[in-house]
């Protein structure tokens, strides 16, 4: 069974995504005051290892849980817009990169599957 990494292309594909995405997010009043300290190349590399390992590809990432890597932007006041925003731009960079729409609904599955550790809540029982 091929995985969703090797579908979407792998870690050329990931590393093209995940610069584009930031150009955008970057881009995006709403979000970029969140990046004002941050060293977004390091920033880009987490990001690419994270998306590599969740959507099946090699597991690198050592970064920190959801829920502890955006505590600082809860406090900060990040919400759902902030969220749905940041979804928005990675389905707009899949798209623009001539990932399928079905494609672009499973990454999205899995942004929505941290969405409640990202934003610091827990989940409905």
């Amino acid at each position: 069974m091929t995985s969703l990494y090797d579908e979407l292309g792998g870690a050329v594909a990931i590393d093209a995504a995940v610069d584009i995405f930031y150009r955008k997010v970057m881009a995006d009043e709403l979000l970029a005051p969140f990046f004002d300290d941050v060293d977004m190349e390091r920033q880009a590399a987490k990001q690419k290892a994270f998306l590599t390992m969740v959507t099946g590809g090699p597991a690198h990432y050592t970064g920190r849980d959801m829920r502890r890597a955006h505590a600082h932007l809860v406090a900060e006041g990040i919400d759902d817009t902030h969220f749905d925003a940041v979804v928005g731009h990675l389905a707009g960079t899949l798209k623009e990169l001539g990932v399928s729409d079905d494609k672009i609904a499973r990454v999205g599955a899995l942004a929505e599957s941290v969405r409640n550790d990202v934003l610091g809540r827990t989940p409905a029982v």
